[in-house]
C-alpha cells in the first residue's frame, strides 16, 4: 500500500471529525486480560465468628515452587502481589494462641517439614516489603504434609468446620499446610445475650418517648414505659413515664415516677442535664 496516499486520507478524516460530521471513538484504556496471579477471597462462618482470607493466587506454571521460587527458611508473603490478609470479626485462637479480632497480614516461613505461621499487625504491605517483625502479633508452628494430587494454583480453603473451630488449609503444588483456628463461641454468645438483655429496656423506652413527644396513643406509650421499667428500671424510663402520666392528668402518679427518676439518676452524667428540668416539673405537678 502507498503510505503517501494514506496520509491525506487520515488528515481528511480528522478534518471531517473536527467538523462534527462523524464521531471518533474515545481512546480506550488497556483491555481486560487475565491476571497471572488473580485475586481470591474465601470466607467461613464458625459459630457466630466470620473468618476471611484475601490473597492473590499464583500458579505453578512448570516451576519448582518450594525450595526454589519460595525459599526454605525465609519470610514469604504467602501468595503474590500484596500481602495475604486474614480477617476475623471476633477474638480467636490460632494453633492455641490468643488473637484479638482484626485484620492481619498472614506471612509464613516455609520449611521442609514444618512451617512458621505469622500474623502481623500491618496488613498494608506489598509482599514482604514493609514487613516489620516487631509488628508480629503471633507466631505458631504447624506441620507440612504432601498432597496426593498436585494443585496448580495456590489456594486457601476451610475444612472440618464446627461451631467452635475450623482449619485454614493452604495448598499449592504438592504441599498442604493446615492452620487450626478456634473461637470460644459459647463465651461470645453469652456476651451477646448479656448485652441484649441489658439493653432490652431500651426499645420500649424509645417507643414510649416517641409516642409521648408526638402525642400519639398515650395509653400505649404508658404501657411501653411500664414494660421498660419492668425489664430494667432507670431514670430514663421513669422520667418518660412521669411525663406521660402528667400529660394524661395523673399528676400525683407523675410526681411519684419523677422522684423515682431522681433517685435512680444520681451520679449519671447524662441525668445531670435533666436534673433541674425534673425538679421544676415536680414542683409544678405538686
Amino acid at each position: 500500500m502507498n503510505i503517501r496516499r494514506r496520509i491525506p486520507s487520515i488528515a481528511a478524516a480528522f478534518s471531517i471529525a473536527a467538523s462534527g460530521l462523524v464521531a471518533v471513538p474515545a481512546l480506550a484504556g488497556p483491555p481486560a486480560v487475565p491476571q497471572v496471579s488473580p485475586k481470591a477471597r474465601v470466607e467461613q462462618q464458625v459459630g457466630i465468628t466470620t473468618f476471611a482470607v484475601e490473597y492473590a493466587s499464583p500458579g505453578v506454571r512448570g516451576r519448582t515452587i518450594f525450595g526454589e521460587l519460595v525459599p526454605w527458611g525465609e519470610v514469604w508473603r504467602t501468595g503474590a502481589n500484596e500481602a495475604t490478609r486474614l480477617v476475623a470479626d471476633r477474638d480467636f485462637t490460632i494453633a492455641g494462641k490468643q488473637v484479638t479480632a482484626g485484620t492481619y497480614a498472614l506471612m509464613t516461613i516455609p520449611g521442609k517439614d514444618k512451617w512458621t505461621i505469622i500474623l502481623n499487625s500491618n496488613p498494608q504491605t506489598w509482599g514482604t516489603y514493609g514487613y516489620d517483625e516487631k509488628l508480629d502479633v503471633v507466631r505458631v508452628e504447624v506441620e507440612a504434609e504432601e498432597l496426593d494430587e498436585k494443585r496448580e494454583r495456590m489456594t486457601f480453603l476451610f475444612s472440618d468446620t464446627t461451631d467452635a473451630a475450623t482449619n485454614l488449609d493452604l495448598e499449592w503444588d504438592r504441599v498442604r499446610v493446615r492452620i487450626p483456628l478456634a473461637v470460644d463461641t459459647r463465651a461470645h454468645v453469652l456476651v451477646g445475650i448479656e448485652s441484649a438483655v441489658d439493653e432490652a429496656w431500651r426499645p420500649h423506652y424509645v417507643s414510649a418517648k416517641w409516642l409521648l413527644e408526638n402525642d400519639v396513643d398515650l395509653e400505649r406509650a404508658l404501657r411501653l414505659a411500664e414494660t421498660s421499667i419492668a425489664v430494667q428500671p432507670n431514670w430514663h424510663n421513669h422520667w418518660v413515664k412521669a411525663q406521660i402520666l402528667a400529660k394524661t392528668g395523673q399528676k400525683a402518679l407523675a410526681v411519684e415516677s419523677a422522684k423515682a427518676a431522681q433517685k435512680l439518676g444520681k451520679g449519671d452524667r447524662i441525668y445531670a442535664f435533666y436534673e433541674k428540668t425534673i425538679e421544676a416539673a415536680i414542683d409544678d405537678w405538686e
